[in-house]
């Protein structure tokens, strides 16, 4: 399947699992600003046709990169990750993946970061939503202090708002994303699926 037809699937499985809009803003953002749309990527990280779709779409973002590893911050950032470990790996260019964890822990090697990497290595640092940039910026930060070179950010869907990647740029010189919320708002209105994902009051 081609990579555009990939993503267009991608973008389905997110309106369908993913994504609610209201004309009434009822979600609340970690900034604590209010906004009239809402992205829960879990259900669609953590389905298996999704985990391949996400997976296929990194590992040919990464073509030209010589990066060895992806991972970002616990918990948004592992199956996406994971995703792109296992297709890296039947394509012949495995790319471990590794997360870094949101406070170290007190015991054993007391480490940032779990999974089979060595300072030095060339990585990129995954997330699953962009909206103020602040735990991808947190992953970058942890991974530095491991000792890994950034490589790139890529995240799965870019929101587009609260200068969000530009926060990001600010510690890295590239940001990518799979998807942005304007392609997912152009398809959900263009479909006409609205009412499907709108919450009433």
């Amino acid at each position: 399947m081609e990579i555009r037809n990939v993503k267009e699937r991608l973008i389905e499985i997110i309106l369908e699992r993913s994504f609610k809009y209201s004309d009434d803003p009822p979600f609340t953002l970690v900034s604590g600003r209010k906004s009239n749309y809402y992205f829960n990527c879990k259900p669609t990280t953590l389905d298996p046709e999704a985990m391949n779709l996400i997976g296929e779409i990194l590992f040919a973002m990464l073509a030209d990169a010589e990066v060895t590893a992806a991972g970002g911050l616990t918990l948004g950032a592992d199956p996406i990750a994971n995703a792109l470990s296992v297709i890296s790996f039947q394509k012949g260019k495995p790319i471990r993946s590794f997360i870094v964890r949101k406070d170290v822990k007190d015991h054993g090697m007391m480490s940032g970061i779990e999974g089979n990497v060595r300072p030095g290595e060339r990585v990129a640092i995954l997330d699953d939503v962009i909206t103020t940039g602040g735990s991808t910026i947190n992953a970058i930060v942890r991974a530095r202090e491991a000792g890994l070179v950034i490589d790139r950010v890529i995240a799965l869907i870019d929101r587009e708002e609260e200068s969000g990647r530009e926060n990001i740029e600010a510690h890295v010189a590239r940001v990518d994303a799979v998807l942005t919320r304007t392609e997912i708002m152009s398809r959900y209105r263009g479909k006409g699926i609205g009412a499907l994902n709108t919450v009433k009051e």
